[in-house]
């Protein structure tokens, strides 16, 4: 079939430049590479069903086409968006019936395989298993919760990285300058500092770069010119917005990053990743309770301050709303990466609960009991229990608290750092008083 002009210019540019063979294609060299098994399958046409993962814009449509191309092969694509069992169904009829008169294999191409349920995944599995279809499915989501397990024991996953700023750069000079798919223009139409703001823009994304780029051309020729200069660049690309995804994968991997740079002490990280989240319009009450969480997790009682600062935090936010609020959050997360570190309550509560699954019903100490009538007071409720502020120091050395059958169990650890130093101490010689009434009790060793 010879190259329709027309037909081709009805089409989005980020269609027009979708490459056809493997050495057009931008990006991806880590699983590209001469040598690698994904190479290997599109150089010698030997198929097998694989699960491109990767952010949006990264090239898998393409891959998954040019795989097609390489090994000869039907293309059917279908979208998890629009499709149901009906058209995979017809999709492997189709399969068969092609197989059967042309002796041709199919690829069956699910774009967002994530969003097919269970019951339309393993529609797909006995005509993988008999080699009816060759499955590709291209996710944004993690593999490993949105699909089957045995979906994923008969696919490869390959992970597709987002675009570097030079993969974007070369992408964007090729749809500017190509004359038979792109736009067909000068290099020079853009300055090369413009260029650069077009491919931070996209963000990794080569489908968001030519969609920027085609609306700045469409623009340009509104007024007049060839050229898209700062103005034009400014009105296109306003509007950007850093990759998110709320509740996918990304969302959990900057929450994490965030989280983690906090525990690991470095202001600088934590303020990036909170800004990052802002940016893209994460919810800020979910980023202030996270922000308490941290507090009673990763400082504790190193810090007791760190907790109701936190919390103070939240109602500022609440209270100001956004934009004002969030400094209030940035001031929180630098205080709680600065401060002495200890996850001694979070591991003490872990161990309790733990425990407390594992362990029968225990009574109550009888010393312990409360005793409101005279039936308890009869039965010794209360009877022996020692109030502490009637004692030394305030403390009721040798006393028990616990169910007896736990008795001298410890959970609580408090480490070398910050406040919880002075609690170990007090803690320290709180024991050697019991140790010392446990002696007078009976007598000399």
């Amino acid at each position: 079939m010879g190259y329709d002009v027309f037909e081709q210019s009805l089409k989005p540019l980020a269609d027009r430049m979708r490459p056809r063979h493997l050495q057009d294609y931008v990006g991806q060299q880590h699983i590209l590479k001469p040598g690698k098994p994904l190479y290997q399958a599109l150089a010698s046409g030997h198929l097998h069903s694989m699960i491109f993962w990767g952010p949006p814009g990264t090239g898998k449509t393409t891959l998954a086409r040019m795989i097609a191309n390489h090994a000869e092969a039907q293309f059917i694509s279908v979208s998890a968006v629009l499709a149901g069992v009906k058209d995979i169904r017809e999709a492997v009829a189709d399969a068969k019936k092609v197989k059967l008169e042309q002796n041709l294999r199919t690829i069956l191409f699910v774009d967002e395989v994530h969003r097919f349920n269970k019951a339309q995944q393993d529609a797909f599995l006995p005509h993988v298993e008999d080699g009816t279809v060759y499955f590709i499915g291209a996710t944004t989501e993690n593999p490993s919760f949105a699909l089957n397990n045995a979906l994923l024991s008969r696919a490869r996953v390959y992970v597709l990285n987002a675009l570097t700023q030079e993969d974007l750069l070369a992408i964007l000079d090729k749809a500017l300058t190509d004359k038979e798919r792109g736009l067909g223009l000068s290099e020079a139409a853009m300055a090369d500092d413009i260029k650069r703001q077009f491919a931070a823009a996209a963000d990794g994304d080569a489908r968001r770069l030519l969609n920027l780029l085609e609306i700045a051309v469409d623009l340009a020729e509104a007024h007049g010119s060839v050229d898209i200069d700062t103005t034009i660049a400014q009105e296109v690309l306003s509007g950007g917005v850093r990759r998110f995804d709320n509740q996918g994968e990304e969302f959990y991997n900057q929450i994490s990053a965030l989280h983690k740079s906090v525990r690991g002490s470095s202001p600088d990280a934590a303020l990036y990743w909170l800004c990052r989240m802002i940016d893209a319009g994460c919810d800020l009450a979910y980023l202030a309770r996270r922000i308490v969480r941290i507090a009673s997790e990763d400082i504790g009682n190193a810090d007791p301050r760190a907790l109701p600062l936190a919390i103070s935090a939240w109602e500022a936010q609440e209270r100001l709303g956004s934009p004002e609020g969030e400094l209030a959050l940035a001031q929180t997360v630098i205080y709680l990466a600065c401060a002495p570190k200890s996850n001694a309550v979070y591991k003490a509560y872990n161990a309790a609960l733990r425990t407390v699954r594992e362990s029968a019903s225990l009574s109550v100490p009888v010393h312990l009991r409360n005793a409101p009538t005279q039936l308890m007071k009869a039965l010794d409720y209360g009877k022996a229990y020692r109030y502490a502020h009637d004692e030394a120091e305030a403390y009721a050395a040798g006393e028990n608290y616990f169910p007896e059958e736990l008795t001298g169990t410890r959970f609580y650890h408090p480490v070398a750092r910050g406040l919880e130093i002075k609690i170990a101490e007090k803690l320290k010689h709180l024991r050697n008083l019991d140790k010392m009434s446990a002696t007078d009790k009976t007598g000399p060793k």
